[in-house]
């Protein structure tokens, strides 16, 4: 009797693998990967996918796509998305990544031209780099600013309307015709037609001027930017001036934050704790008929104690009180540029490495990076904002004066 051979089917499918076509290979790759994560998302929600079960937690809604750079190619990953909460396969994809490249790319650039060569040797270390040719740098270089570039000037109109902007500007060092000089990065934010912050623009400027303003306001415009209702920056003249002629119709919000430090420079040091604590009862209250009321008693109280404090806040009284002409679910977001704080302090997180930029490209590459990857947080977390508050905030109506259920569905569609 003739022997039958025994298969084995792990070096059947191996042999079969090695002799197929890199497409056979990616589609198969892409596959076990999306299905793994589907796995790991009914995990974290409890059950499995259109599965009713008294152990979920959460539900799935729908999938982000990224890319993900393997031997056999480039696949498209289905990340799973959350109805509450998020969920990030760490163990698959980094978090960040283009902000560390670039990151990497920024310090690796600084060394090469003998930017602070002791410093930056000890930080090429840190960063786990043993050495990068030119070569290296500039291809990474190129991949980087592509992607910024791309980010920088995406097209705004579809995620509008923009109901909420905030506009602020951070300053960077730079070596410029052998010295060191101070570059502007203006930044702005906006709340979309979703309800998701989003990073709108970035520019740097050799100083915050009015026409720099108004040439960022411009392309912002030009690229889409469209139902502004309020914007909220700092007192800036050039900035307040290129506001009103770029978003006709929109009202400016003075920062209270910036306020306070504005008007305790004009407050005795030994009465600043007393009119700290009238300027947040002002903010304290519970609708606008009542933040204007406490505005007043205010001002009495301050007429002929203190004159030039009174005169300080009877001048901005419109511009600080803004935010009343909105829904109050609002207020904590837009009556200040805190939200926009936080973010320089994650930018000043990775440019701080870094010291003082080779070149001004360098700084487009290091903080749009970071930029580009706080925009994708944003858009995997929760609403900023609900629907029904840009809904009334568009319809000019606030808390108080609620227009019907219809209606509110009709501006939201």
């Amino acid at each position: 009797m003739t022997a039958v051979p025994i298969l084995d089917p792990a070096r059947m499918l191996d042999q079969a693998l090695a002799e197929a076509s890199p497409d056979l290979l990616r589609h198969l790759m892409g596959t076990v990967v999306n299905s793994l994560l589907s796995a790991d998302a009914d995990r974290v929600c409890g059950a499995e996918f259109g599965q009713a079960s008294p152990g979920r937690v959460a539900q799935r809604n729908g999938y982000r796509h990224r890319d993900l750079d393997t031997r056999v190619g480039t696949l498209d990953v289905a990340i799973p998305k959350l109805r509450q909460g998020t969920y990030f396969p760490d163990w698959l994809l980094e978090r960040r990544k283009r902000a560390e490249t670039a990151l990497i790319s920024v310090v690796a650039t600084c060394y090469l031209l003998g930017v602070s060569t002791r410093r930056m040797d000890r930080l090429v270390q840190t960063l786990g780099i043993d050495g990068l040719s030119k070569s290296q740098v500039s291809r990474m270089a190129a991949e980087l600013d592509e992607q910024v570039a791309l980010f920088r000037t995406r097209p705004l109109d579809e995620a509008g309307p923009f109901t909420f902007v905030a506009m602020d500007a951070l300053t960077q060092k730079v070596r410029e015709q052998g010295r060191v000089v101070n570059v502007a990065c203006m930044v702005a934010t906006g709340v979309n037609g979703d309800g998701h912050r989003e990073v709108l623009g970035l520019q740097t400027s050799t100083s915050e001027t009015g026409p720099a303003w108004n040439a960022f306001l411009a392309d912002l415009v030009a690229r889409g930017l469209h139902g502004v209702k309020l914007v909220t920056s700092d007192a800036h003249r050039g900035l307040v001036d290129a506001i009103g002629a770029n978003l006709p119709g929109a009202s400016w919000q003075r920062c209270r934050t910036h306020f306070a430090v504005n008007l305790m420079g004009v407050t005795p040091k030994s009465s600043w704790p007393w009119v700290k604590t009238l300027l947040q009862s002002v903010f304290d209250q519970p609708d606008k008929e009542s933040v204007q009321a406490q505005y007043d008693r205010v001002l009495n109280a301050l007429e002929v104690k203190l004159p030039d404090v009174h005169d300080c806040l009877d001048d901005a009284r419109a511009d600080l009180l803004a935010f009343t002409g909105f829904p109050k679910a609002a207020w904590r977001q837009i009556w200040s540029n805190n939200p926009n704080e936080r973010l320089n302090k994650e930018i000043r997180r990775r440019t701080d490495v870094v010291g003082i930029f080779p070149n001004r490209e360098a700084i487009i590459r290091l903080v749009g990076a970071v930029l580009a990857e706080q925009n994708d947080e944003w858009a995997e977390q929760h609403r900023y904002l609900g629907l029904d508050i840009l809904a009334r905030a568009q319809a000019g109506t606030t808390i108080t004066d609620r227009p019907d259920t219809d209606t509110i569905a009709a501006i939201a569609a």
